[in-house]
């Protein structure tokens, strides 16, 4: 990738796109949820045969990713459908077995759990709270208690039980990332928008060359990301 070299990032132990796949081998009707450009649930997907499932069928709110996500999975026979992140599911209640998600927006565990089929499972890899925010607090100054603990793992969980969901499984991990030079800053917050919002070279010009000198003289900015894993059951059959 345009990282190589440039920046890293260690990666989850629990391997979510290896592990959705063997999920995806044992299910009849599996949504993804949010599926960006569909490459997460094409790699599962590619995992899971030839014991895939009848019905695949994938969200998902940007249309640039809409078009992508289409165009790769369409030949696997999903159905990408266009629905924003905020909005119910397009789906009758019990529909799937399986719903999948990787780096939801949010969880909206009350159409996760209208969706899914009694007994079924939503299994997914939700980004953890104060995720790289070494960056974001270099850019934009310490930030509210409130912020730093938002997308919290035991906050989710108690929203998944007050939809009637059972939590079966919650890991959550922090992530070593290293950024070895100040292009592979300024691409990562262009391509991760919402992190420093409104980023600019030149509104942050005065920062951006600090870190550099930073860099040039210390060695990588050093960050951490956090990700949580969800391994949530409907009860029932």
């Amino acid at each position: 990738s345009w990282f190589e070299g440039r920046a890293t990032e260690a990666r989850p132990s629990w391997g979510y796109a290896r592990s959705a796949g063997e999920r995806l081998a044992g299910a009849g009707a599996v949504l993804d949820v949010q599926t960006g450009g569909g490459e997460v649930l094409d790699f599962a997907l590619g995992r899971a045969e030839p014991a895939r499932p009848v019905l695949v069928a994938a969200t998902e709110g940007w249309p640039p990713n809409v078009a992508k996500a289409t165009a790769l999975l369409r030949p696997r026979g999903v159905a990408v459908v266009a629905a924003p992140d905020d909005a119910p599911l397009p789906f009758a209640d019990e529909a799937f077995d399986l719903v999948l998600s990787r780096h939801p927006v949010r969880p909206y565990w009350d159409e996760i759990a209208r969706v899914l089929r009694p007994g079924g499972t939503y299994f997914a890899q939700h980004v953890g709270p104060s995720s790289v925010f070494e960056l974001v607090e270099y850019f934009l100054g310490p930030q509210p208690e409130e912020v730093r603990r938002g997308r919290d793992p035991e906050r989710e969980r108690a929203g998944a039980e007050a939809a009637g969901l059972e939590v079966v499984g919650l890991r959550a991990e922090r992530l070593r990332m290293e950024f070895h030079d100040i292009a592979a800053v300024v691409h990562f917050l262009r391509k991760v928008v919402w992190m420093v919002p409104g980023f600019t070279v030149e509104a942050y010009e005065p920062r951006l060359r600090a870190l550099h000198e930073q860099i040039e003289r210390e060695g990588p900015f050093v960050a951490h990301s956090a990700r949580h894993l969800f391994d949530v059951r409907k009860p029932g059959r």
